[in-house]
Formats: C-alpha cells, sequence, structure tokens
C-alpha cells in the first residue's frame, strides 16, 4: 500500500491524467527492441513473469522504452499497474478520478496527423512482365492504340494510312488469340475486340473503294453468332451494293437489316426505308418507291422523303398528287426555333448576352441550315411541277404561290415570282420577263431590288442603256448593299468610257461583298483602260486566287503581263490557259506570236498547227503558215493552206495570186498557167495576173502572148485613169480642208478680238464631226487595235509583196527577198478567250454575269 496515495481534498481531483505513458507509443513500436524480438519469436508467449511490486496480482519485465525508462510491457505480460509510479509521479486512482483530455501536446510525442515523420513509402514493386497474362494486356492495349489510330487517320482524310492502321491491328489480334489459346485460357478471349477490329477494318475497305474485301470483313462479322445485334451490318452491306449499282441486292440487304430491327428503333427503320426508296427510284420503280415514301410520310414526314415523293409523281405524270404531295412538303414541321427568339427583347444585360451567345452557335447555324435546305427543295419542287400541274406554267406557278403564301413559308412566294420571270427569259419571252419583273417595283426593298437587278441586266443584254441605268439606281436605291445592283450600275457608266466611276461603284460593290468576283474582275478591267496596268495586274492576281482554274482571269493576267513587256511571264500565264482550255485556237495562236516575237520559229511554228488544228478558219493563222513554209522552202506544203483561205475568201485574188506563185516556184509551170488563167477569167482586169500570164506564156511559147499583152495594155492604162482620179480627188479634198482651216481661223481670231472667252473656242471645237466610236464586240478588246476582216482582205499583206514583180524575171525569186519583208501576220490579239462557260442565272445574281473585257456577256 506504499505506492497508494488517498486523495486530500486540497489536491486537484482531475491532475495526472494528462501524463503519457510511453507504454502506449504505438509508434515507436519499430525501434522496441524488446517488442520486435517479441514479435519473431516466441518470447511473447511465455508464462507470466511474477510482480516485483506489492499489492498487485500480475508483474512485468521493464523494457527500455524510447524515452529510457523501464516500464511493464502492456502485452501478454499484463496490463499496466493500476497505482505504479511512473517516472516519480502518482498515477491517480481510477475510482476517485474522471477521465480527462488536454489539448496540450503528450511528453515524448509530436503533431503529426499525416504520418510524415515516418518517411516516403517504400517503391511499389515492378510488375513481371514475362508472365502470359502480362504480355497478353500488353497485346490487347497495343491493338486498341491501333484501332484507335486509325479511325483518328481517317477523320482526317489519310485514308491509305488508316487501312494500314487497321490490317495491322487485325494481324495483332490474330497473334493475342494465338497467345491466349497456347496459355489454355480461351474463356477470356474479348470478343469485343475482335468485333472492333473487324468492324474498323471492313469500314477501311469501304472508304478505300476496296468493295469486295469490305464485303468479306462484313460477312465474317455477320455469320458469327457470337456477335450481338451483328445484323444492323448488313445496311453498310446494302451501301456497297448501292455503291456498285447491284441495285437488287442493295434491297434484298435492307430488307434483312429491317427484319433484324425491332420497331424500338423507329428512326433507324425510317432512314432504311427511304433508301429502299431511292434505290428503287434508281432501278425505275417508281410505284414501288412511291410505296416507301408515302409510307414515310404517314410515320415520320420530312423534307427530303418529301421531296423525293414529289420526283416520283413527276415522273409518273400523276397531277392531283404531285399538288398533294407538294402540300405535304411545305406543311413539315421543321422543328426549329423562330427568328424573332434571338432578338433582344428587354434591356437586361445578362439575357442579351444569352442571346448574343446563342445567336451564332453550332445549333442556331445548324437550324439556319436546315431552313435553306428546306427552301432549296420547296423551290426545286415548284419550279419542276408548275409547268406540269397546269395548262400553262404560269397558271402552275400562281398556284404554287398561293400554296407556299398559306404555309409557313411566305417569304418564298416573291421568289417563286421572281422564277417565273426567269422561266420566260429561257422561253425567250423577254416581254413577259420584263413584265413580270416590273410588278415588283411597289414591293417591299429586297425583292424590289432584286427584280431591278433583273431588269438593269435585261435591258443591258439589249443595249438599252438608258433603261438598264434606270433600272440599277432603282436597284441601289430599294438596297445600297445590293453588289449585283453597283455592278450592273458600274457597267453602265462603263460602256460611256467613264473608267473611273464605273471603278468607284465595283469598289463599292467589293467594300459591301468582299467575294465578288464580278465586280473584281470588271475593276481590273477598269484600269486596264485607264491604262493603270499595275493595279489591273493587282486585282487579276486576287481573283486568280479565288478562281484558280479561270481561263478568263489567266487569259487577262498574260494581256498585262505582255503589256507590261515580260512576255515570259505572259507565255506562262497562257501555258496555264492552255492547261484548263487546251483546245482554244485563239490562245494557241497567242502563244504562237508571243514565240514568233521572241525568235522561236520552231515552238511558234507548233501553237500555230495546234490552232489551226482546231479552227482551220482563221485567215491570220492560215496566212501565217502558208508564209512559214514558203520561207522554210516548201512551197508545196504552202499552197494547201493558201488554198483553204482562197475557199474562206473567195472574192479576194490575194490568195489565188499566191498559190499561182506556189506553184511557179516549186517548178510545176502548167499548173501554175492554170491557176493564172482561172484568176484572169474571174478578175480580167488584174494586172498582175496578166503580166505573169504575159511571161509564163512568152517562155513556154504559146500563140495567146499577144492576146494577154493587148489585155495588159489596157489594163495598165485603166489603172493610170483610176490613179489620177484618186490622186486629184485627194488633192481636193486637201485644198477643201486648208480652205476650211483658213477660214475657221479667221472666225477665231474674230472672237477673240471681240470676246476673248475659252468657252468660245470649246464650242468651236466641239461643233466639229466627231468620229463615231468603235461598237464594243463580245470577244474583241477595243484596246487591241484589231482590224476588221474587210479591211485585213484588202490590205496587201507582207507576203504578197514579197512575190517578184512584173519587171523581174520569176526563176529570180529566192527566199531571202521575202524574208527581208516579212512583216508577222497577226496583229494585236483579242483581250479575252473565246472559252468559258457562263455561270447560270439565278435569282437575285442574275446580273452577276462573268463579264468579258467589253462588259457584254457572249
Amino acid at each position: 500500500m506504499e505506492n497508494v496515495h488517498l486523495a486530500v481534498e486540497e489536491d486537484d481531483l482531475y491532475s495526472g491524467y494528462n501524463d503519457y505513458n510511453p507504454t502506449f507509443d504505438s509508434e515507436e513500436l519499430e525501434n522496441d527492441v524488446g517488442f520486435q524480438q517479441a514479435v519473431r519469436t516466441s518470447h511473447g508467449r511465455r508464462p507470466p513473469m511474477t510482480a516485483k511490486f506489492p499489492g498487485t496480482a500480475i508483474g512485468g519485465r521493464p523494457l527500455v522504452s524510447s524515452f529510457g525508462s523501464r516500464i511493464p510491457m502492456a502485452s501478454s505480460m499484463g496490463r499496466p499497474m493500476t497505482g505504479a509510479v511512473q517516472d516519480g509521479a502518482a498515477r491517480p486512482m481510477t475510482a476517485v478520478r474522471a477521465a480527462g483530455y488536454s489539448s496540450s501536446l503528450m511528453r515524448g510525442s509530436t503533431f503529426d496527423p499525416l504520418g510524415q515523420s515516418k518517411g516516403p513509402a517504400p517503391p511499389l514493386e515492378a510488375k513481371n512482365e514475362d508472365t502470359a497474362e502480362e504480355k497478353i494486356k500488353i497485346l490487347e492495349k497495343k491493338v486498341n492504340d491501333l484501332i484507335e489510330e486509325s479511325c483518328m487517320a481517317q477523320s482526317i482524310g489519310a485514308l491509305q494510312l488508316a487501312l494500314e492502321k487497321a490490317k495491322e491491328a487485325g494481324r495483332k489480334e490474330r497473334a493475342l488469340i494465338r497467345q491466349r489459346e497456347a496459355s489454355g485460357n480461351t474463356e477470356h478471349i474479348n470478343l469485343d475486340l475482335t468485333y472492333s477490329v473487324l468492324l474498323n477494318l471492313a469500314n477501311q475497305y469501304a472508304n478505300n473503294e476496296m468493295y469486295p474485301e469490305a464485303l468479306n470483313s462484313y460477312h465474317v462479322i455477320v455469320k458469327n453468332k457470337m456477335f450481338t445485334n451483328a445484323g444492323r451490318l448488313k445496311v453498310n452491306m446494302a451501301n456497297i451494293y448501292f455503291k456498285q449499282k447491284n441495285y437488287p441486292k442493295a434491297i434484298k440487304f435492307y430488307r434483312m437489316a429491317l427484319d433484324q430491327i425491332s420497331n424500338n428503333h423507329k428512326e433507324l427503320r425510317i432512314k432504311i426505308m427511304q433508301n429502299i426508296g431511292v434505290v428503287f427510284v434508281r432501278l425505275g420503280q417508281y410505284s414501288d418507291a412511291i410505296t416507301s415514301f408515302e409510307h414515310i410520310m404517314a410515320e415520320s414526314p420530312n423534307i427530303k422523303t418529301g421531296f423525293n415523293l414529289i420526283l416520283c409523281y413527276y415522273a409518273i405524270g400523276d397531277r392531283e398528287r404531285m399538288k398533294k404531295a407538294f402540300q405535304k412538303l411545305i406543311s413539315v414541321p421543321l422543328g426549329i426555333d423562330d427568328e424573332d427568339k434571338y432578338i433582344p427583347a428587354s434591356d437586361d444585360p445578362s439575357s442579351n448576352m444569352v442571346i448574343e451567345a446563342i445567336k451564332n452557335d453550332k445549333l442556331h447555324q445548324m437550324e439556319r441550315d436546315l431552313k435553306v435546305l428546306a427552301e432549296k427543295y420547296i423551290m426545286t419542287a415548284a419550279k419542276l411541277i408548275a409547268p406540269a400541274i397546269e395548262t400553262s406554267f404560269a397558271s402552275g406557278f400562281d398556284w404554287c404561290v398561293d400554296m407556299v403564301k398559306c404555309s409557313q413559308y411566305v417569304e418564298l412566294a416573291n421568289d417563286l415570282e421572281i422564277n417565273k420571270a426567269i422561266t420566260y427569259l429561257r422561253q425567250k419571252d423577254f416581254n413577259q420577263a420584263v413584265e413580270t419583273l416590273k410588278t415588283f417595283e411597289k414591293k417591299d426593298s429586297r425583292v424590289k431590288s432584286a427584280a431591278a437587278t433583273n431588269l438593269s441586266f435585261l435591258y443591258f443584254l439589249e443595249k438599252d442603256y438608258d433603261q438598264a441605268d434606270r433600272y440599277a439606281d432603282l436597284a441601289m436605291n430599294a438596297d445600297r448593299y445590293n453588289p449585283a445592283a453597283l455592278i450592273n450600275k458600274g457597267n453602265t457608266v462603263f460602256v460611256k468610257k467613264d473608267y473611273e466611276k464605273a471603278a468607284e461603284f465595283y469598289k463599292e460593290a467589293l467594300r459591301n461583298d468582299s467575294s465578288c468576283t464580278e465586280a473584281l474582275y470588271n475593276l481590273g478591267l477598269s484600269y486596264k483602260r485607264m491604262n493603270r496596268l499595275e493595279e489591273g495586274l493587282d486585282c487579276f492576281l486576287k481573283l486568280h486566287s479565288i478562281l484558280r482554274n479561270s481561263a478568263e482571269v489567266m487569259y487577262q493576267l498574260a494581256h498585262l503581263y505582255e503589256q507590261l513587256g515580260d512576255p515570259q511571264q505572259a507565255i506562262e500565264w497562257l501555258m496555264q490557259v492552255i492547261g484548263v482550255t487546251p483546245t482554244d485556237p485563239h490562245v494557241l495562236a497567242k502563244l504562237g506570236k508571243l514565240h514568233d516575237d521572241e525568235g522561236d520559229k520552231s515552238q511558234a511554228f507548233q501553237y500555230y498547227s495546234e490552232s489551226f488544228r482546231y479552227f482551220p478558219s482563221n485567215i491570220d493563222v492560215i496566212e501565217w503558215l502558208g508564209a512559214y513554209y514558203i520561207e522554210t522552202q516548201f512551197c508545196e506544203k504552202a499552197i494547201q493552206y493558201f488554198e483553204r483561205a482562197t475557199l474562206i475568201q473567195p472574192n479576194f485574188v490575194k490568195w489565188q495570186l499566191i498559190v499561182a506563185s506556189c506553184y511557179r516556184r516549186s517548178g510545176n509551170y502548167q499548173k501554175a498557167l492554170e491557176t493564172y488563167k482561172e484568176i484572169h477569167r474571174r478578175f480580167p482586169e488584174n494586172v498582175e495576173c496578166l503580166r505573169f500570164l504575159v511571161r509564163l506564156s512568152t517562155d513556154m511559147g504559146l500563140k495567146e502572148v499577144q492576146e494577154y499583152a493587148t489585155k495588159l495594155k489596157k489594163a495598165e492604162k485603166m489603172k493610170e485613169i483610176r490613179e489620177q482620179r484618186v490622186k486629184s480627188g485627194r488633192e481636193n479634198s486637201a485644198r477643201g480642208r486648208r480652205e476650211g482651216s483658213t477660214g475657221s481661223a479667221a472666225i477665231i481670231s474674230t472672237s477673240v478680238l471681240t470676246s476673248p472667252k475659252k468657252s468660245d473656242v470649246t464650242e468651236n471645237a466641239k461643233a466639229e464631226p466627231q468620229p463615231e466610236p468603235k461598237q464594243f464586240s463580245p470577244l474583241l478588246d477595243s484596246d487591241s487595235g484589231h482590224s476588221s476582216s474587210s479591211s485585213k482582205g484588202e490590205r496587201l499583206s507582207a507576203k504578197m509583196r514579197s512575190l517578184p514583180g512584173s519587171n523581174e524575171p520569176y526563176e529570180a525569186s529566192n527566199p531571202k527577198e521575202l524574208d527581208a519583208s516579212y512583216v508577222d501576220p497577226l496583229g494585236p490579239q483579242m483581250d479575252r478567250p473565246k472559252t468559258g462557260a457562263k455561270k447560270p442565272v439565278d435569282d437575285d445574281d442574275f446580273a452577276d454575269e462573268d463579264l468579258g473585257d467589253d462588259l457584254l456577256p457572249e
């Protein structure tokens, strides 16, 4: 009892409970040698020892703790003594004092709730990859990675790479199955992985248009009963048969897929039935197709099926059912929100921010695309059935317009009216088209602008430029941001040769619509006419970056480089034109001219020959080729070209004289004599023909020499008389001009003395008769200096001048004389090639024609 202390009143009843007993320090057990020895051996299971303290039933072996004191261990040796003195402090009796807790730190411990004092955790044990199961897992991961890589390659368009990855995934998957069979673990084969590999491989075969291989892969999947829902893949197989145009088999597989899909998947069944209807249309079985489309329109109507149904009714010529199908088409619900939803209705900033955020999001874009597609189908269907449902297409259009006005597509009614006018144009009924378009003058601004634009275009084609200008102004007033109206206005100014003002209108059109290629093209032409060649070149280079394959644009670039003195660049651009239109004879002739100017006769001959092959009626090309053969001393080959020129211009004596000269040069004097006689018969007053007849008859000893000599003298005398008359007429006209100029000078000097105003002189000058401006041609540029065909026929060419005159013997003629006086037979070429189709006329873009160098459509 000496260790038992009774509590006294002045002592604290709850003192001593905060003292820490090291026996319960579990964190230091790892460093406790006695405890570790007891754990590893049977030391802890020995019988208890006798207590060293009296008054207790249990004793304990003192252990050395981390605090250095020897305490009894609370294990198999018994619990600690109740009243034992520990570290010189007496533990209070439990029966007297209650248990208490303290927030103060206990002796010999630190606050470490996360156990960081123990140090870092030991590293994880490395997996043993040599086991069969680990190898199988690694191989499965590689197969999955290959499938993913194949899909990603297909998404970016690398179809060949996607197929290679799919094939590699198939090889590794088969190796995986063999490895599982070798390890005897066949019950754990991953069927989902096998299905994924085969399906991806089949898809990649189909994407690469390897249809037999794709069908084989699909057959492997479909025939395997272990794959669930594999029957749906028969839709893919039917799609392949459709691409192969094996329509009966496609219908068979579509129906097999339809049988294996439950009624719960209604949308999928509708799509398959739509495919079946399309295949029946391809087979020409319109009644079967109508059955499929009518079922779809009854179950789940949609725009595309409604349009296909109208096409089938049109094919069988059923007017009444066409009308009913059109009414169903315009009543199909689109399931999209009203556009008013995206207009801010209040001043609430938060709601306005939400509206701004969703105004151009992907969902709204999808809704807009769906609405545009629906309007396109309705417009196409109306234009298709309008001539068929009534006795006249005008009545049919009126019925369609009435139906559309009663539907949710009210705004399409005006567009249908404009299409009615365009249909009149296609039927060459211009008066009705104009009358129809004039009815829009009192309607809303958008429709009025479109109608006025088309009217301006029509009057421009008829060269009624005043009316074209009037309606262009009306279209601009109705909608100043209409680029087509601005282009038409610029065109009317262009034909008046006010190029600066025309360029301003084209620039404004480009500011309103930067992608308006017609405005950019015409702006380049305006700069070209103003001789601002560098700015014109910039315009056409920009246009070329938009229209990469436009022959007109590349031809304009070639002509601009030629005007800038860079023939090599011009040749390069013309070569690109030939790449787009390889059979254009005018471009080939232009290439020949450029090569001829550069001194490359062989290349020039090649291009001229190609041009002649595609267009054998070009006099300039014929003349150049004939002169080339004469220059190279192949007069026999030159004859065929000049004979063709004779056929083209039979009343032009020059070509017949050149043919006779070629016969004479080649030594065929008899043929030359016959040719000259034929020429004399048709042109009896031709002096050159008579001279050669006299010479040939003299050399050949013919009796007709005297006759031809007499005719020659008469012809020469008549020629002298005509020349004298022409000369005297010129002198009289020159004298009259001099007298007129003297009189005008006297008048001007008088006006200067009386009233020295500049305006008088200007008005006098204006009173002079002005030359009539050259008319624009659809093909010829007025800047190019082309002569007319008649002037070409009247002027004496260099080849004709090179032929021997009357005072020289025909044997003395040689090619050197021809070469010395040879001039290129081709004048400057046109600015615009004849190639290049115009885009179709449609609605508001009616006036957006791809205009040529003279702004007139072909």
